[in-house]
């Protein structure tokens, strides 16, 4: 059963920030997004860098290993979300992880359409590699758009013969940006923060008229998922896109990969972000800390 925190905020969801979403302007969403940042906790280290023209921060827990990089993709339907809205969480993944996280802040739409934010992660990472750090000690993680932006990003670098970190992991990944599971309308009712007209909404200024079936790289659900490193999978119960994920776990099994998928009952859209109240929240950073701790040589 959920908890009772769990319920307390999925409440003030439905009540204040999904309508708040729906009615806001893109760059008032973009505000909100920035707005609803987490306090970092104590001993954090942040610094400032550029790679190459992408803004970026390094952020890392007390401890934290620096020759240990878990590059994250923040969220936002590829039009919000910043290193600002994603500092706290980044600092958590940090601790838990005993990494070191390099934060960017990649271009988004409609300013800057498909493929930029896949361009921008992929050099992100390759910087990573010039810099010296080793596949073996990197992975490659983020939520929601930044999800699915994780694997879209793993299989170009694949693609591309680059040599691939050492594990991946995907919160509430947008891996379908046609919409065609089931669950964007069986879970409809449910989702506290979402909507299917919203999220078909984002895909406009991402693709324009492009058909996400046929551009593999920015709705990977429809790409080759063969050969990928392992991946962890965190997705809510309660989610319209909770099908992205099963279905793109049971693509990367039928290839013989190695992937976890983990179904929080009772949760919703990128859940882990309300960490410092919602238990259930505390318990998937903890093991996303954990499967990155043992990942990660």
């Amino acid at each position: 059963m959920p908890s009772s925190q769990s319920l307390q905020v999925r409440t003030f969801l439905i009540d204040h920030l999904k309508p708040a979403l729906q009615a806001a302007t893109l760059e008032e969403s973009r505000l909100l997004l920035d707005a609803a940042t987490t306090t970092i906790p104590p001993n954090t280290k942040t610094e400032p860098t550029m790679v190459g023209n992408i803004r970026a921060e390094w952020v890392s827990a007390s401890g934290a290993d620096p020759h240990k990089v878990t590059l994250y993709l923040h969220g936002g339907g590829y039009t919000c979300g910043s290193i600002n809205s994603h500092r706290g969480f980044a600092a958590v993944l940090s601790k838990a992880s005993g990494t070191t996280v390099l934060l960017i802040d990649y271009r988004k739409a409609p300013e800057h359409p498909f493929p930029a934010a896949l361009d921008d992660s992929v050099t992100a990472y390759r910087w990573l590699l010039r810099q010296g750090f080793k596949p073996k000690n990197l992975a490659i993680a983020g939520d929601s758009a930044g999800g699915g932006l994780t694997l879209a990003t793993l299989v170009a670098l694949r693609d591309a013969g680059d040599p691939l970190p050492a594990a991946g992991v995907l919160l509430s990944a947008w891996t379908d940006l046609a919409a065609t599971g089931d669950s964007y309308t069986s879970r409809a009712k449910y989702d506290p923060l979402l909507t299917t007209f919203g999220t078909l909404e984002q895909v406009k200024l991402y693709l324009g008229e492009q058909d996400p079936r046929k551009v593999p790289l920015a709705s990977p659900l429809y790409a080759e998922l063969h050969k990928l490193p392992p991946l962890l999978i965190h997705v809510g119960q309660d989610e319209i896109v909770l099908d992205d994920s099963t279905q793109v776990t049971e693509k990367i099994k039928a290839t013989g990969g190695e992937v976890i998928l983990k179904v929080w009952e009772g949760m919703w859209h990128v859940f882990q972000m309300q960490y410092a109240i919602v238990p259930e929240a505390q318990l998937a950073v903890s093991e996303i800390g954990r499967f990155l701790y043992d990942k990660l040589k």
